[in-house]
């Protein structure tokens, strides 16, 4: 047995605070986790080849804990891991952090679990996921158990 950690599948999405992202006092909206969760979902699932997930994936659950400010401005990571692969779906946990900056040191801003599930757009029903899918998500040596180093962060706009 390996004292290696476990590889596992993620997505990194480190961006910035745009002013579309707040409110008038420079506070994000709530929603805007959901978009940059969504663009390291985009990142894990380009990464796999799999460019037509998001057409046939509705969200089926969400849930998320908001436990900090971020500011307009502010540079942010969001982090998603591939949690399980069920037969029709897709569960994930994520986390997004606000990146130190002279007025506040690193913190947490949300974290928080989904579900997406695959429903082909011919059927609008749930269905198995196609079997290389599948092949595509699953960990492989090339995958990290962590992101330790800017290798393995996609910046965007910074």
């Amino acid at each position: 047995m390996s004292s290696e950690p476990a590889a596992i599948v993620q997505g990194v999405y480190c961006g910035r605070v745009e002013w579309m992202d707040t409110d008038a006092a420079g506070h994000h909206h709530n929603s805007s986790i959901v978009r940059f969760v969504e663009a390291a979902e985009a990142e894990l699932m380009r990464a796999r080849g799999l460019t037509q997930y998001f057409a046939v994936s509705p969200r089926v659950r969400y849930e998320a804990d908001f436990t900090s400010t971020l500011r307009f401005g502010q540079e942010i990571t969001a982090t998603v891991v591939l949690e399980r692969v069920g037969t029709s779906s897709l569960t994930f946990r994520f986390e997004v952090w606000g990146e130190q900056s002279d007025e506040q040191p690193r913190r947490l801003a949300a974290r928080g679990r989904y579900v997406t599930a695959h429903v082909p757009r011919d059927t609008g029903r749930s269905a198995p996921w196609p079997e290389q899918w599948r092949t595509a998500l699953k960990p492989a040596a090339r995958d990290s158990p962590r992101v330790t180093d800017a290798t393995h962060r996609i910046r965007r706009g910074l």
